[in-house]
């Protein structure tokens, strides 16, 4: 007995130990444009041996079981449809993978295809997009140094891209200002998916949604494909991930940001599936470290799900959503004798909440038609104080704000396969807007309160498009079609002709071109910015603003060097008109305003739409897949953004940086035999030209005590360059049934301070500049079972 137990120890578990891990791979493979299955298509995992494969059963789906753990590719052939090739996917022990591979036919059939240039992971999710988008990868959120999880953070590593302040998660796309981005989820519209998002504005402090929703999206810079509209920048069409469908698998996650927990598993008796996920996440404990992140309290939470529930004759039936509860509080000394400088008076509370729900159903009428129709509500929710104690210790109102935007869409897209060459797409997107809405202001010492925005109702968005994929040859593809656009408030439309060519020379080179006229509404609180008539009477002087316009121009050449490095260079202008801009001379600021410089909130002032504006520049994108455990992303712009408003000047636009330069890069070193422990070090570079302001007019500001900018000559002064460097270091340790994660991330590695602003200082009789974020690490732990 004693000879056995020795044997067993020895001899069986040191073998066992070293067993190589595997996880199974499974999924669905259907016909790109119309979703109809392709059963008989044959799916195997390159590279293993003996050599894993599976085909498609009657419904398309496919299950390879026993693969090994690590980095893994999954190639798809089928007859009459052109290979394709998945790469990088980093199969783990805690999560089986599940896939939905759509496939494209092909115009002509060839006995002998190369395929290796299907396998490239930038190419767009939407095969309407065939300029300036890009589709971006989960694994890519979680990766990237310093991204948190967030599509926002993630992007800056692409060309044309920037965001000189740590503190917000908005993106400078080509010049442009924040508020022209566009987010979509699965079809629908959605307002901004960000905690601490303002009216305004697309961005906030960090995404709602957790990458653990998120299948691969697509991004967006220019010239937008017809179906996208009420954008004038960037487009962010996220695609949301179906759970589980067979087996019950959970995430958790821990660390000094909070906690963040996931669940998946299947879903009644047709294969369908539930994934959930909630986080909770307070800034506290960054402060409790040393970190100085300031004295406010700043606490935000937030759930997301999406439920999957196929029929057998009905189609399939969809609902997800998400919510995020956001509050930053900034109290007050209340005792006087702590009272060093006038800011220890004052406290104020800052509540930022979104929420949206969705139903949708997808049916396929026949093999050539697909049609797609959900119907959402959301809400997004701010409201701020801003509060003084007086000598009375009493409170005084500086500033008060309440804005509820409640909206409900429809939206229905039809897709249509005519035959091999011919695809459409065709929908409408009909938004009820509502909006209840006050803000108020002190407007003087007196103490009066002065109220500029203070309107209720309802309004309507609408929007329909068609769009038309020809292609011509297996080299020449076009894309045309029209986006319609009414806004009911005040009859405002637009229709947007849209087109765009595409050349792949070979396998390696390609080029596309394309044009679109882009519109976008102005934030629902221009329009009802009051003014108070000597008589007594309240007018609302921006009732009738239009929408806001673009020109879109991109030439594109796509080269690949191998298989996996890749150079992509555009060529963009884009020429803005109809700009809101201040028609009012009342002082030296009117001249100079106009909305392409704006960074959120209402502005009141009476505008008209006589702005102009230019964004051109180029951009240069250097990027190696992930290949041999390391990747590399090098995306460099130069770009000039101008605009004209009331006083015909040419000046710069705030976002005016003229230079742009991202380096991502990571490399992934395996330790011990089956792949068991993978350590990977990541790290990015940012360098991008600072904001612009108003140069400040020392000797008058000294003269009357309180600052005094030059708006005539505005946007002159320029930011000290901004410069950042992030770094993340991770262990990942499968084991059986589970994989662990241990990670820190460093923001601003260096700790440069980086110039947010300046600003005179009264005291001192001096300017004074503010910095951003100190370095900040990000220690968490999760655990995929």
């Amino acid at each position: 007995m004693t000879t056995r137990i020795f044997f067993f120890l020895f001899v069986l578990l040191p073998a066992l130990a070293s067993a190589q891990l595997t996880q199974t791979i499974r999924g669905q493979v259907v016909d790109k444009n119309v979703q109809s299955p392709l059963p008989g298509a044959v799916v195997t995992v390159p590279g293993t041996q003996p050599l894993k494969a599976a085909g498609t059963d009657a419904n398309g789906y496919f299950k390879i079981e026993g693969v090994p753990v690590g980095r893994q590719a999954v190639r798809v052939t089928f007859i009459g449809y052109k290979p394709f090739v998945l790469t990088n996917l980093d199969v783990t022990s805690g999560k089986e993978i599940v896939l939905t591979i759509g496939m494209e036919e092909d115009l002509k059939q060839l006995e002998e295809v190369v395929i290796s240039a299907n396998s490239r992971k930038d190419l767009p999710q939407n095969d309407m997009s065939t300029v300036s988008t890009r589709t971006f990868s989960v694994e890519e959120t979680q990766r990237y140094a310093a991204a948190v999880n967030d599509p926002a953070r993630m992007a800056l590593s692409f060309a044309g891209v920037s965001s000189p302040d740590d503190g917000n998660n908005e993106i400078i796309i080509r010049g442009n200002a924040p508020n022209g981005l566009l987010w979509r989820m699965d079809g629908i519209d959605i307002p901004s998916p960000n905690h601490f998002s303002d009216e305004g504005t697309s961005g906030g402090g960090i995404s709602i949604l957790s990458a653990q929703l998120l299948a691969n999206s697509d991004f967006s810079t220019g010239a937008f494909a017809p179906e996208y509209g009420n954008a004038l920048s960037g487009v962010f069409d996220l695609k949301l991930r179906k759970g589980n469908n067979e087996k019950r698998e959970h995430t958790f996650q821990a660390g000094v940001l909070g906690i963040d927990v996931a669940s998946e598993g299947p879903l009644g008796k047709n294969g369908g599936s539930y994934l959930v996920n909630y986080r909770y996440s307070t800034l506290g404990i960054l402060g409790k470290i040393g970190v100085p992140l300031g004295d406010a309290v700043t606490t935000f939470q937030d759930l997301a799900f999406n439920l999957n529930m196929p029929t057998k004759n009905a189609g399939t039936f969809g609902i997800f959503g998400f919510g995020g509860l956001s509050n930053q509080y900034l109290d007050a000394k209340r005792d006087s004798a702590n009272w060093e400088s006038e800011d220890d008076r004052f406290y104020g509370h800052f509540k930022a909440h979104t929420g949206m729900g969705s139903i949708n159903h997808s049916l396929r009428l026949n093999d050539k038609m697909y049609l797609r129709t959900a119907v959402a509500g959301s809400a997004a929710f701010n409201s701020f104080f801003w509060k003084r104690i007086n000598d009375s210790y009493n409170d005084e109102t500086y500033y008060d704000m309440y804005f509820m935007r409640p909206r409900i869409t429809f939206s229905s897209t039809m897709n249509q396969k005519i035959n091999a060459k011919h695809q459409l797409r065709y929908g409408v997107i009909a938004n009820r807007l509502g909006y209840d809405l006050e803000e108020r202001y002190r407007k003087d010492s007196t103490g009066t309160m002065v109220t500029d925005v203070n309107a209720s109702g309802t309004t309507y968005l609408l929007q329909s498009f068609f769009q038309w994929k020809f292609r011509l040859s297996e080299k020449l593809t076009a894309v045309s079609g029209l986006h319609a656009l009414l806004f009911t408030l005040n009859n405002t439309w637009s229709v947007e002709p849209r087109a765009s060519l595409k050349y792949e020379v070979n396998e390696r080179h390609a080029f596309s071109l394309g044009y679109g006229l882009h519109s976008q509404v102005q934030p629902i609180g221009m329009y009802f910015a009051t003014q108070q008539l000597p008589d007594g009477k309240t007018i609302f002087p921006n009732q009738n603003l239009g929408l806001s316009k673009a020109h879109h121009v991109v030439l594109a050449h796509d080269y690949l060097l191998t298989e996996h490095l890749r150079m992509k260079t555009e060529v963009y202008y884009q020429a803005l008109f109809n700009i809101p801009i201040r028609t009012s001379d009342a002082d030296e600021y009117a001249g100079s305003y106009s909305m392409i410089n704006s960074e959120g909130g209402y502005f009141t002032d009476s505008l008209t739409n006589t702005g102009t504006g230019t964004n051109k520049g180029v951009e240069l994108t250097l990027e190696r897949f992930m290949h041999n455990h390391f990747y590399m992303l090098l995306a460099g712009s130069l770009f000039d953004s101008r605009y004209i408003a009331a006083d015909k000047k040419e000046r710069n636009t705030r976002y005016n940086g003229n230079y742009s330069v991202s380096f991502t890069t990571g490399k992934e070193i395996i330790f011990k035999k089956g792949k068991k422990r993978v350590l990977g070090l990541n790290a990015r570079l940012l360098y991008t030209g600072g904001k612009r302001t108003a140069p400040i007019d020392l000797e008058q500001s000294i003269a009357q005590g309180k600052e005094v900018q030059l708006w005539d000559r505005a946007f002159e002064d320029q930011n000290p360059y901004y410069l950042r460097l992030d770094t993340r270091f991770s262990l990942t340790t499968n084991r059986p049934k589970s994989t662990h994660l241990i990670a820190l991330d460093f923001q601003n590695t260096t700790n440069r301070e980086n110039v947010y602003g300046r600003s005179f200082n009264p005291t001192t009789k001096a300017i004074e500049y503010s910095t951003q974020t100190p370095l900040i690490p990000v220690l968490s732990y999760k655990i995929t079972f």
